[in-house]
């Protein structure tokens, strides 16, 4: 039979003394089990690595604690319960047993459980950083037991992931974080934008952002660089165009306009006398990302955007994809060429994903050096031989540029002083 103490005695102060360190301990491990358990790993991180000095401190203090999350788990529900089943026994001899179901359920269920799952949801951050040490030492006290539950919870549940965004979700979060939102965001327009279309280039092909071969400007190989032809060149006002022979699909090469700017236009120089560049051919299927650090390594900024149409075998998707970069390439040996040779480059197109270091890797040198080295690998030489034509599996369908690829990452539309504006008419 429990004993039983009556006011003003020294065993009944003890008793409440102990019962209100009860409360507020099944209270304070309550709290934790909301504010520390709904702390994700990569909230933790990025709070860590870029948060205010003061989440910061915070966070590197609840990062090893919170790593092994069903071992904490454990250790604070054990010690919530502990505490929660010792208070009616303490209760027991202070009133009677139906006062003490009441008193102790009341007690639990205000200040055990909604006060602090209330304040800890706010502060959760900063008062698991304050206890953190306290908890530690939980955790070595029920080790003994928290340890062989977590573990078969692991082996049951599997350990918790971080809870990474897909690209839709993160998109999500960035245009909530606009502050044409609403919500008090810091981002701009502009900011937002190109945030969005960096997540969705991936997923964007060279025939989402490529101009058709009908809309294209370019020039025959055997025509001259009279007055008429200087004049439709200067007036289309692009910086670089694309060369064919034979017909408008069988594109081989390309010309920078800077290079005539010492032809005369009454001297009539065929165009296959100025510097026509290699220009290579990639397939529609592409990532936009592998085309952008394509253009990266400065060979060209310009691609033709071919197609497979072999009636014999159709090729999937997948296989376009994999497809090495092919350019044209005219035999200047003297001995009888092909009509055409492929270059297969050492790196396929499936690695070209590897951008997260392919600017790393070129910051090392200098432009004028990288220049110097392949100012010349990349030029057609013509000598007489036979000029090469399109592969018959192949079909040209359009062209890409970089400026291409920068608009599909903006979203939006670059004019340049040439450009019509006719929403200004």
């Amino acid at each position: 039979m429990a004993v039983e103490y009556h006011c003003c005695e020294p065993g009944f102060f003890i008793h409440i003394l102990v019962i209100v360190l009860l409360v507020v301990f099944a209270g304070l491990m309550s709290g934790l089990t909301l504010g520390l358990m709904s702390l994700s790993l990569v909230d933790l991180e990025v709070l860590a690595k870029s948060g205010t000095p003061r989440d910061r401190k915070h966070a590197e203090k609840i990062l090893p604690v919170v790593r092994n999350q069903h071992l904490l788990l454990c250790t604070l529900l054990i010690c919530n319960a502990a505490a929660m089943e010792a208070l009616p026994i303490f209760l027991d001899s202070l009133v009677t047993a139906w006062g003490a179901i009441l008193i102790s359920v009341t007690l639990i269920l205000l200040f055990g459980e909604i006060i602090p799952q209330s304040v800890c949801s706010r502060y959760g951050l900063a008062i698991g950083a304050s206890v953190t040490p306290f908890v530690r030492v939980l955790v070595w006290i029920c080790y003994p037991v928290s340890f062989p539950i977590s573990k078969l919870l692991d082996y049951l549940l599997g350990h918790r992931h971080e809870a990474l965004f897909r690209r839709a979700e993160l998109k999500t979060l960035v245009d909530l974080h606009g502050n044409e939102a609403g919500k008090g965001g810091e981002l701009t327009h502009d900011e937002t934008t190109i945030i969005a279309g960096a997540l969705e280039l991936s997923e964007k092909t060279a025939s989402d952002a490529m101009t058709p071969i009908s809309e294209i400007f370019a020039i025959d190989i055997n025509s001259k660089l009279d007055r008429r032809l200087m004049n439709e060149i200067l007036g289309k006002g692009h910086s670089r165009v694309p060369v064919y022979y034979e017909q408008p699909t069988n594109i081989i090469g390309l010309i920078l306009i800077k290079n005539l700017l010492t032809i005369h236009p009454e001297d009539e120089e065929p165009v296959k006398s100025v510097t026509i560049r290699r220009i290579p051919r990639v397939p529609e299927s592409i990532p936009l990302y592998d085309i952008l650090n394509e253009f990266q390594k400065g060979h060209s900024h310009m691609a033709v955007v071919v197609r497979q149409c072999d009636k014999n075998k159709q090729p999937s998707s997948q296989d376009n994809a994999n497809e090495s970069v092919r350019e044209v390439k005219v035999d200047i040996e003297g001995e009888k060429p092909p009509q055409e040779k492929v270059l297969k480059p050492k790196i396929p197109i499936q690695k070209w994903k590897s951008y997260p270091h392919s600017n790393r890797s070129n910051r090392g040198n200098s432009r004028g050096r990288k220049w110097t080295k392949n100012m010349y690998s990349d030029i057609l030489e013509i000598d007489g031989s036979p000029l090469p034509n399109i592969p018959e599996e192949e079909e040209a369908v359009g062209i890409i540029t970089m400026e291409d690829v920068i608009e599909e990452l903006l979203q939006e539309e670059i004019f340049d002083e040439t450009d019509h504006h006719f929403e200004d008419l």
